[in-house]
């Protein structure tokens, strides 16, 4: 693989390939263009096609509208005496074989008439025009325009169908019917014109005999593109692919390292505005090429055509390999003047930070630079020198002394901010500003220890008086719940003693349950829990205890809507406490949640690479409260004592959470509140 990875040969055989596939796969869709216009149609020669009607037409307008000009009747035609004295003006076709229509107009035969002036326009020699016009009648496609009618065998441009065209405009005088004026405020009705296609008028390669070449090829090779389109489409993704994988990996690469080349080391701006320059001036080369429509300008175009795929084959693979490399941002020219600012606007914020906490040093600083200007111009003698050196050594030594003690200040108050206890700074050595604040430290590092000795001896009281209090309370429940069973066991007649007993099980099952939870919730409080870390399948833990609450879910009519990646989605942690973890949630749900709604459960693996996991419901009751609030202990939303639950639910998950390195947070939108938990 990897010599397929870095074969030189292979990659240049793929450059080669591309254009010539992108050029197939064009020239397919245009085929399937065409052959969806025309592919069902009975017209087998390009002269009985609407488009062959549409340029002929075109051609014969313009020409009229040269006759209609008389600075075109100079250019274009030559006056000409007839043999019955009659002038006429005769046309070269070969000097119109740049303009827009005269491809096809090269095989057009015409003879214009301007019945006001009785003058005569045509591209014909001839001794005897009248019969030329007679011949012209009978000659297979022919269009004459004579007296205001059309007389054609060209289906498309008859008098049925030429009112459907844009350009029957120059063939009305109902002004309803124009949509513009006509040139020079004139109307065709004026001409008389007689013309014929003359196949062999010229053997010159034109436009027409091009779209006349294209045509025929197109009819009689209907197939081709069915097998070449998806043929050439499948291999230039395969080459794509290739490529994409093996773009700038090569042979003498180390360690599969990304091989740069002095453009990929360009500026990416710089290399895209040349790139693209290039691109557009070779681009409007080959359209001024293909516009003159004969075989030689497109052998032209081409050429320009694989000139403009090396431009943007240059500037695609240097974007790749510089996005491999990690270098695309980087390559920016942009970014490296932005890079330069920021480290120029931190070296003066440092600078100017550094003289603002340091002002002592400072005045030290401009002190000593004054002082040794003083005696090196009073005392220019060796003892002058021997004073000047000693200063130095001494500023040098109360600068030093001066960061020690602010650094050991520094020091001393980052370790009260990171928890540490019993910090202390000897303030005997140290003077001025520096003492006062190293007693501040002193004063701050005592009392923080006191508050926390006294905070954890509480909190140690309280967890000690919980777990006593709930031992002391197990054993009486336990001999009331073992007498409320029995009593549920005796055939008793009378129904109000049942209603009694089924309370007093319904508050022995509540205080029971009370009396665990905080149990738990002191054991894990106090780290007082044992842990068996183990790789956990989340999604399997996650759809097993929605299977286990199914019955209490459609008990209050909640709709469960899951989004559980397909990635295999694994943790580290204890099973029974992340069992634990997600029970006390889903409980919370089934009471806490508006009954007919949608429950939203989302895991994922986010993009810290950590297993995410969304919990989201709509609350039944209005939450008047934060979410910090809510995960203390004892606290519930909706701040009823006489609903079911003890307010320690979302306390122990919480607990339970960190303790096994995970992350837990709540929040509340309105009567929306989400859970998530990240591990």
């Amino acid at each position: 693989m990897e010599n397929l990875r870095t074969s030189k040969l292979l990659k240049l055989i793929s450059y080669i390939l591309i254009p010539i596939l992108v050029l197939l796969i064009a020239l397919s869709i245009l085929h399937f263009a065409f052959l969806n216009e025309y592919g069902t149609a009975n017209e087998t020669q390009y002269s009985k096609t609407e488009i062959f009607a549409d340029d002929y037409l075109l051609f014969i307008i313009d020409k009229v509208k040269d006759c209609m000009s008389e600075s075109s009747i100079i250019n274009n035609f030559m006056e000409i005496e007839g043999t019955n004295g009659q002038k006429y003006y005769y046309s070269d076709n070969e000097s119109y074989i740049y303009n827009n229509y005269d491809g096809i107009g090269t095989y057009i035969d015409y003879i214009i008439i301007n019945k006001q002036t009785n003058e005569m326009y045509t591209n014909m020699r001839s001794n005897n025009y009248e019969q030329e016009i007679e011949d012209i009648k009978n000659y297979e496609n022919h269009w004459i325009y004579a007296n205001g009618i059309i007389d054609t065998d060209i289906e498309y441009i008859n008098n049925d169908n030429i009112i459907y065209k844009s350009i029957y405009r120059y063939f009305e005088t109902n002004e309803d019917v124009i949509e513009e004026e006509p040139i020079d405020n004139t109307s065709v009705s004026q001409f008389d014109i007689y013309s014929k296609y003359n196949p062999n008028r010229t053997g010159q390669l034109t436009n027409f005999q091009i779209a006349k070449d294209i045509y025929e090829f197109a009819l009689n090779n209907q197939k081709l593109p069915i097998y070449i389109l998806p043929i050439s489409t499948f291999m230039l993704l395969i080459i794509i692919i290739y490529l994409l994988w093996s773009i700038g990996h090569e042979k003498e690469s180390e360690n599969n390292e990304i091989k740069l080349t002095a453009i990929d080391n360009i500026p990416y701006e710089i290399l895209t505005i040349i790139g693209l320059s290039i691109l557009f001036i070779f681009i409007a080369m080959a359209l001024e090429a293909i516009r003159l429509a004969n075989y030689i300008s497109i052998i032209v175009g081409i050429v320009f055509y694989v000139l403009c795929y090396i431009i943007c084959a240059g500037i695609v693979v240097s974007t790749i390999k510089r996005i491999k490399a990690k270098r695309f941002f980087k390559s920016f020219l942009t970014y490296s003047i932005l890079k330069w600012i920021k480290n120029k606007l931190y070296w003066v914020k440092k600078l100017v930070e550094e003289k603002i906490e340091n002002k002592k040093i400072f005045w030290y600083y401009w002190g000593l630079v004054l002082i040794s200007i003083i005696l090196a111009s009073i005392f220019f003698t060796g003892v002058g020198l021997f004073v000047l050196i000693v200063f130095w050594i001494w500023v040098y030594y109360k600068i030093k002394q001066y960061v020690k003690n602010q650094e050991q200040i520094k020091n001393a108050l980052s370790d009260i901010y990171n928890g540490k206890k019993d910090v202390y700074i000897d303030d005997s050595e140290l003077k001025g500003t520096l003492k006062e604040m190293a007693i501040y430290v002193n004063d701050i590092s005592g009392g923080f220890s006191n508050a926390i000795e006294e905070s954890l001896k509480s909190e140690r009281l309280k967890t000690e008086l919980i777990t006593n209090v709930s031992h002391d309370i197990k054993t009486p429940l336990t001999s009331i719940i073992n007498y409320v069973d029995l009593l549920k066991k005796e055939e008793i007649q009378n129904e109000k003693a049942k209603e009694y007993i089924d309370i007093l099980d319904n508050k022995s099952q509540r205080l029971k349950k009370l009396t665990e939870d905080l149990i738990e919730a002191s054991k894990v409080s106090s780290g007082n829990v044992k842990l068996n870390i183990e790789n956990i399948n989340i999604k399997e833990l996650i759809n097993q205890t929605i299977g286990e609450f199914k019955d209490r879910f459609e008990e209050k009519g909640l709709k469960i809507e899951t989004q559980i990646s397909d990635e295999n989605l694994i943790i580290k942690a204890d099973n029974r406490y992340v069992y634990r973890i997600i029970e006390n949630l889903f409980s919370n749900i089934t009471k806490y949640a508006q009954e007919n709604s949608r429950v939203y459960i989302d895991i994922e693996r986010n993009r810290n690479y950590r297993v995410h996991i969304c919990l989201k419901n709509i609350s039944k009751e209005k939450l008047n409260i934060n979410a910090d609030e809510l995960m203390q202990r004892f606290v519930r939303g909706d701040k009823s004592r006489y609903t079911e639950g003890s307010g320690l639910g979302l306390s122990i998950a919480k607990s339970l959470t960190e303790l096994q390195k995970g992350k837990f947070s709540i929040k509340i939108d309105g009567d929306l509140f989400r859970v998530d938990i990240e591990w």
